[in-house]
């Protein structure tokens, strides 16, 4: 409980610090930003062909495909890659 109320510089207050939130600045440029949600997150079964091929040509895709495999984003597109597709991805890391 005294963590809580710990005054700065303190073990306490650095733990607060090393939570702090990621950078997703950027999302804002991002071409998935300017374009609807609805290729990224299509409907089960429906193609994700257009939200790759969004992707393909965004300079954000490996900041946004990082932050989908540290996030454990488990739906639609995201830097490229299907749920299926991160979801391999992840198994070949773990190995």
């Amino acid at each position: 409980m005294s963590e809580r109320f710990s005054p700065l510089g303190t073990l306490g207050a650095m733990h607060i610090e090393s939570i702090a939130a990621p950078d997703l600045s950027w999302q804002e440029q991002a071409l998935c930003a300017q374009t609807g949600a609805d290729f990224f997150f299509p409907e089960p079964g429906s193609s994700v062909r257009e939200a790759k091929r969004i992707c393909g040509l965004c300079e954000m895709r490996s900041a946004c495909l990082q932050y989908a495999l540290a996030n454990d984003e488990r739906f639609g597109v995201w830097g490229g890659l299907s749920e299926k597709e991160r979801l391999s991805l992840r198994r070949t890391h773990q190995q």
